[in-house]
């Protein structure tokens, strides 16, 4: 294995045509149907161990921020595991950190650098706002009407949203990277840049096809509601529909490393399907 400062010649990088974007959304709601309870059960305590660790004041959402990369990587090792035909264990959310200690530093540094990012993203906001959607954030407080129908929470909404773009770019690979190949924090940031970058129409069919699985399944939703003349029914099922759809989402991410990355004697994307 090598270590974490060693380059990685073989490594290379898959241009993949905008079509793979609904390769992968197909190929994650294939391999969570294979074990849909182990992986839609491993999303919930994903969600949860976030959701408690901001419960701590002011700095349970920053631990939270750091943590966050590497449980994506877990819940993607998960996805692995479930591709494979096995059934994912609860200890596959901390396989970031069994990895050996060089690998769980550099993942602690990689958390670092995206707690410090977000933190950047929620000052940009604050500078349109005077800080009322930072401190929503780290803080927490209710959303009053009057706060949504602000122009300029509204505007500092746009603004953190388009800030934080970027940064989901630069870390939407880099966990996997850092974990199954080995590149240092700052490296695999850079890479998941480009590959992002290079792949930009596969990325953005992907996005848009899951845009439009969330949007038409809420509207489902109101329409069933509607038709049954109980609105309170969107409300009692909307909470498990987001959920099982994010669990669905995250499958499907570990896809766009795996097509997105290869060693050099690794077929290509195209010869798997």
């Amino acid at each position: 294995m090598p270590s974490i400062d060693t380059p990685l010649p073989a490594l290379r990088l898959n241009m993949l045509p905008a079509r793979t974007g609904l390769l992968w959304v197909k190929q994650g709601l294939r391999t969570f149907f294979k074990q849909p309870l182990a992986l839609s059960g491993l999303f919930l305590m994903f969600i949860t161990a976030v959701s408690l660790g901001s419960l701590i004041p002011y700095l349970g959402n920053v631990l939270a921020l750091a943590v966050l990369p590497a449980a994506t990587l877990g819940l993607m090792a998960a996805t692995r595991e479930a591709e494979q035909g096995k059934f994912p264990m609860p200890m596959m959310l901390i396989s970031a950190f069994r990895a050996g200690q060089q690998k769980t530093r550099a993942m602690w540094v990689l958390g670092a650098i995206y707690a410090l990012g977000f933190l950047a993203v929620l000052g940009v906001s604050a500078l349109l706002d005077g800080g009322q959607f930072a401190r929503l954030y780290l803080v927490g407080g209710s959303l009053s009407p009057e706060m949504i129908q602000s122009s300029e929470f509204q505007m500092a909404l746009y603004a953190a949203m388009t800030v934080y773009l970027p940064l989901s770019l630069l870390f939407w690979h880099a966990p996997a990277l850092v974990h199954w190949h080995g590149v240092s924090p700052l490296k695999s940031l850079f890479f998941s840049a480009v590959a992002c970058l290079k792949n930009f129409g596969a990325m953005t069919v992907f996005s848009l096809t899951w845009l439009g699985l969330f949007l038409g399944v809420g509207f489902m939703l109101i329409l069933v509601s509607a038709l049954l003349g109980q609105p309170e029914l969107m409300g009692v099922l909307m909470l498990p529909t987001i959920m099982l759809l994010g669990s669905m989402f995250f499958t499907s991410i570990y896809f766009t490393f795996r097509d997105s990355f290869a060693m050099a004697d690794e077929v290509t994307p195209d010869s798997r399907t």
